[in-house]
């Protein structure tokens, strides 16, 4: 039976014509060999074709094999392609550069027949196994990275389910949830648009802050109902009860959700459902802290907490409209209750709130 395999090509760069011809008799019954007498030849075929392998000779006027081979090795579409370098040229130096310069092998003219096609054959099944490993690496780590997102997704979609549920019994329907993450993924991006805040926000700490976000009163899941759906003013008692909705949210995340996230996010989730109630001038609780001294993914959560607390109606008050209302009010309290760098980012997303609120 005929063999009906495609032949793979095999380009030969040699300025002697009388090579060409012994390594088109030696390798043309098991290879296709294209011929190139030049080293600027061999690169304007190589613009129109890409071989399986190339053989170089090293000693050609105007532009040697180990040019040549820097032009090669320099194209991101060619450096891939196996090299071959053939010389008369015994020298161990000579041997060293040409696997320096980046060629998988060297064989010494004249050619011994076998040994050339040898040479080649194993090069070239070294050359498919190569590919090959890199495809399934190729698809392996595809295959990690979907299973990743989906895994990520449902981990999202349960914390995100959590945090509705929680919302729920207050008469919230998750609407606050999602409102203070859409506020929250605001100001992320307009602090990084204006380069603030460079050394303790990047990427990894903005998409864990707003991922985190939908957990900040995750701690109201142990507050009794009586309280959280007083409609009226809390007694004292009453409050400081509904302030320990804080340390609650933080020991939930750290006994629950750190067995599903990684230290990072658990780390900002936590400091998110601690310090949102906490203010810029130290008045605010749980542990009273000031400034700086406040995680940033809490300051940020505070503002965007705040403005929908005040925007949207309550079991316990009616809504503050519209949009320019609430912001001055955060004006107001600059530097006193929110970090003053924050609010003023805030206040330069009015068309984006006004277009978002239009729409809830």
């Amino acid at each position: 039976m005929d063999d009906i395999r495609t032949k793979e090509t095999v380009l030969v760069v040699d300025d002697n014509s009388a090579n060409l011809m012994m390594a088109q008799e030696i390798l043309g019954t098991e290879y296709t060999l294209s011929a190139a007498k030049s080293g600027a030849k061999a690169l304007a075929y190589l613009e129109r074709h890409t071989p399986a392998l190339i053989l170089v000779d090293i000693n050609m006027p105007e532009m040697d094999g180990f040019e040549l081979v820097e032009r090669i090795k320099d194209d991101e579409t060619l450096k891939t392609i196996p090299v071959i370098f053939l010389t008369a040229d015994k020298d161990p130096d000579t041997e060293k550069k040409c696997f320096d310069s980046g060629a998988v092998d060297y064989v010494t003219k004249p050619f011994v027949p076998d040994v050339l096609l040898s040479r080649i054959t194993r090069t070239l099944e070294l050359e498919h196994y190569r590919q090959n490993l890199e495809k399934i690496v190729y698809d392996q780590t595809r295959l990690l990275e979907d299973k990743a997102r989906h895994i990520n997704h449902i981990q999202e979609t349960v914390i995100q389910g959590m945090a509705n549920l929680i919302e729920s019994r207050d008469g919230n329907t998750g609407k606050h949830v999602k409102n203070t993450q859409t506020y929250v993924r605001m100001i992320v991006e307009q602090l990084m648009k204006d380069g603030l805040y460079k050394n303790e926000l990047n990427s990894e700490t903005a998409e864990n802050i707003i991922k985190a976000a939908p957990l900040h009163d995750i701690g109201k899941i142990k507050i009794s109902d009586s309280i959280l759906l007083k409609p009226g003013k809390l007694t004292d008692e009453e409050f400081e009860t509904m302030k320990l909705h804080t340390v609650f949210g933080s020991e939930v995340i750290r006994s629950i959700i750190s067995d599903v996230e990684d230290e990072a996010y658990t780390t900002t989730a936590i400091q998110i459902a601690l310090c949102h109630h906490e203010r810029w001038d130290g008045n605010g609780y749980p542990n009273k802290l000031s400034g700086n001294d406040i995680p940033l993914s809490a300051r940020i959560m505070s503002v965007a907490d705040v403005f929908d607390a005040l925007f949207e109606e309550r079991c316990y008050k009616k809504p503050i409209r519209p949009v320019e209302t609430v912001l001055s009010i955060l004006e107001e309290n600059k530097n006193t209750q929110f970090d003053g760098v924050i609010v003023d980012e805030f206040v330069k997303l009015l068309p984006q709130l006004k277009e978002y609120t239009d729409n809830i």
